[in-house]
């Protein structure tokens, strides 16, 4: 199910065994794109390997960036505004659903603004700009658009929506798939060539996670539409494990 993505790698055997190899030559040149070659040497009479493994889930949590901005001739008047669309923005979204506990202010501003004289070009004050920016957690993924929607009609002309995340509530099942799928790939390439070299595949003797790439969250730009629902894209997570594995030989 999930895809392998193999380097090569190296086998460290008894010189009985290496002998033996030489007869199998061909093959084993022909394996050498199936795993990556470990940090460490592999003990004599043992065959060390890393393997790759892949995953990906589709997403069940989508992370959103809205918020509203307004500009106004004094400071006064811009905050005013900017807290009249901020809490219809609000509303809008609670009422589709989204509890308070996922909702958070993630950034507040309001600064001054100055434009040049077309004249001298001298700066003078223009006004104040003022916002808000929420990130908002949508737990039901195929309502995302729709929360978008709102909250953006909601706020008028003063809305913004900044970005998505669509990701994982829980990652650790990703996870545990992506390593079974990199073990996998490690042991039946050790069984591989410990049945060229002449032998049989013993003990394991370590294991090691090398790298692992992490579940990474999709992110995404999105635009407000005049239809009910914003159109969203919520892709594939993906996670990547390598692990390297150390065998016996028998």
């Amino acid at each position: 199910m999930f895809p392998f993505n193999d380097g090569t790698n190296s086998v460290r055997a008894t010189p009985s065994a290496l002998r033996r190899l030489v007869g199998v030559g061909a093959l084993a040149v022909a394996c050498l794109v199936t795993v990556s070659v470990p940090a460490q040497a592999a003990e004599s009479g043992t065959v060390a390997v890393s393997g790759h493994g892949k995953a990906s889930a589709v997403p069940d949590l989508a992370v959103i960036s809205v918020g509203v901005e307004v500009r106004k001739p004094t400071a006064t008047e811009a905050e005013a505004a900017q807290s009249t669309a901020a809490r219809a923005l609000l509303e809008a979204v609670r009422a589709q659903g989204v509890s308070d506990r996922d909702i958070r202010t993630e950034n507040m501003w309001l600064n001054p603004v100055y434009e040049s004289d077309q004249a001298g070009g001298n700066s003078h004050l223009a006004g104040f700009q003022a916002g808000q920016a929420f990130t908002v957690k949508v737990r039901d993924v195929s309502r995302t658009g729709t929360v978008l929607h709102a909250a953006v009609a909601a706020a008028g002309d003063a809305g913004r929506i900044n970005w998505i995340t669509f990701d994982l509530e829980d990652r650790a099942a990703l996870r545990h798939q992506a390593r079974a799928a990199a073990f996998k790939n490690a042991h039946d390439a050790a069984a591989q060539y410990a049945e060229l070299s002449g032998h049989r595949l013993g003990d394991l003797v370590s294991v090691n996670e090398a790298a692992a790439g992490g579940a990474s969250p999709v992110q995404v730009l999105a635009q407000a539409a005049d239809s009910a629902q914003v159109p969203v894209a919520p892709g594939q997570i993906k996670d990547e494990v390598v692990v390297d594995v150390v065998y016996r030989l028998r």
